[in-house]
């Protein structure tokens, strides 16, 4: 899963979710032209841009845990997808069972707001 945005944390990405949004509703058009973009699905994303791609509209979270952080990417390319990282300086394990837990419980946390949503992928799964 290719990382969007400056994280602010340069750890790297020791596990990872995608989960799947819902579809959002059609943008009703007043005047001819291209719809506006897609607004992010949580009020806690802000904007991370993308140095390589001035154009991409990308939004980000980010949130310290314990010894981890827990980073949320929404790509308005792709709307229909949110993607959880999970960064820690681990550079020579996987991420243990119980740190798996613990990450996807502080997704939960996150996306709480948006009510369950299916994991299109995730490495490691619980």
């Amino acid at each position: 899963m290719p990382s969007l945005g400056a994280a602010r944390s340069h750890w790297p990405v020791v596990a990872w979710i995608r989960l799947k949004l819902p579809p959002q509703p059609p943008v009703m058009m007043l005047m001819p032209g291209l719809p506006p973009p897609p607004n992010p699905p949580l009020d806690i994303l802000v904007p991370n841009p993308v140095t390589t791609d001035p154009r991409k509209r990308v939004y980000a979270y980010e949130e310290e845990r314990e010894e981890w952080v827990v980073r949320l990417v929404w790509d308005a390319d792709d709307p229909e997808v949110l993607e959880a990282e999970c960064r820690q300086p681990l550079y020579d394990r996987r991420l243990a069972g119980p740190e798996v837990k613990k990450f996807w419980a502080a997704v939960k946390d996150l996306i709480a707001p948006l009510g369950p949503l299916p994991v299109e992928g995730a490495d490691p799964r619980p």
